[in-house]
């Protein structure tokens, strides 16, 4: 994220002696993307963030394609994904790509038996339901429902959860995560224009720092595997750090729509952008309001993008018989849009209450074995009259 944060104990010069009270040095770190030419965070630790004592066989999560080459439009049933307890077993792989992979979630327990790192991907992932705690190396993060919460590869996590009713779309990206650079001007800050401005994310604070030896399991994701290793020290024992390179928090709720006097396409709605898919929020807003407007969308062409809309709330104008959880997937290829009568019926329309998150991927994806037993396998057809 293009602006900085800093918590914790800290000095004033970059690597330089940082001395813990009994004369020994702390241990810095360098936590960077890029190499050394993207965002970083410089974090001071108790004890060296290197001490491995063992490694365990890898395991091979990498999603089981169904289907390489789709052009069927699908509606896929997310809350048909049956809950499970551990919170990295509880992912299901839906669609994918070599940039992203979209998981759907529902883990029942807390994060806390062990800590997890993804080195290969940035996490973004939307709190359908529940609340609860983000933990990590940079302190905490309290989330509730309709929040995003993204999480730069290589950052140490776990997760407390406040009841076991939650669910999650996960976007899962191989490459950098950031807001859309149109919204910003040169020096990174948010502009006048944009949708949302830095006092809308939630930054970590709280802290921890765990002056701890011992047996710490850890797994980490590489390469389509997890492996499964234990530190000697714990992963949280950082007394302060700086930089901007960091996880946060953003509401939904806190996205502020871009409306017209006619219908405005998908870009206004975009949240976070790479440089392999873009991600949008659909929120609650007034329609359009020329004399001659018609509120749904105009039917249009993915010619260059697979489009891919998580329903999470309302009354979703243009489509039929969606329900709460529900995924589609408009691939590239074939024109969609509204479904019968529902663009003759939207005009007069005020307002839309709906509430959705989008992901337009510009490679197209492929089809996990576990999405055809969420698919309904009708929707392709749902447009005939």
């Amino acid at each position: 994220m293009p602006f900085y944060h800093t918590l914790g104990a800290i000095i004033p010069k970059r690597h330089t002696q940082y001395r813990k009270p009994n004369g020994d040095l702390y241990n810095e770190q360098v936590f960077g993307t890029i190499g050394f030419d993207g965002m970083s965070s410089i974090l001071y630790h108790v004890h060296p963030p290197t001490m491995v004592t063992s490694i365990g066989d890898p395991v091979d999560v990498t999603p089981e394609v169904a289907i390489e080459n789709n052009i069927t439009a699908r509606m896929l049933n997310g809350f048909a994904v049956e809950p499970k307890d551990d919170y990295l077993e509880s992912r299901v792989p839906i669609l994918t790509n070599s940039d992203v992979t979209l998981h759907l979630a529902a883990p029942r327990k807390s994060l806390r038996d062990y800590f997890y790192k993804n080195s290969d991907a940035d996490e973004l992932i939307f709190v359908h339901e529940g609340s609860g705690t983000l933990r990590t190396m940079f302190g905490n993060i309290v989330f509730e429902a309709g929040d995003y919460l993204l999480i730069p590869r290589g950052v140490i996590y776990q997760i407390d959860f406040d009841s076991e009713q939650n669910r999650h779309f996960i976007t899962e990206s191989f490459v950098p995560i950031y807001t859309p650079k149109r919204y910003r001007n040169w020096f990174g800050q948010l502009l006048e224009h944009s949708p949302y401005c830095e006092r809308d994310f939630k930054l970590p604070s709280e802290l921890e720092t765990h002056d701890e030896l011992g047996e710490f399991a850890m797994q980490i994701k590489k390469q389509g595997m997890i492996h499964r290793l234990v530190y000697a020290s714990h992963p949280f024992d950082v007394v302060g750090w700086d930089g901007y390179n960091f996880p946060y928090g953003f509401s939904i709720h806190n996205f502020e729509p871009i409306t017209g006097r006619v219908h405005q396409p998908p870009p206004v709605h975009q949240t976070f952008e790479t440089s392999a898919f873009v991600v949008c929020s659909f929120c609650p807003r007034m329609y359009d309001y020329h004399p001659l407007a018609i509120p749904a969308p105009y039917n249009h062409s993915n010619i260059d993008s697979d489009e891919v809309l998580y329903y999470v709330d309302g009354d979703f104008m243009s489509r039929k018989h969606v329900e709460r959880g529900y995924v589609s997937l408009h691939p590239a290829g074939i024109p969609h849009g509204p479904h019968p009568g529902t663009y003759e019926g939207s005009i007069g329309k005020k307002e839309t209450k709906e509430l959705a998150v989008m992901v337009d991927t510009f490679k197209p994806l492929k089809v996990t074995r576990q999405a055809l037993d969420l698919d309904d396998g009708t929707y392709y057809q749902s447009w005939l009259k």
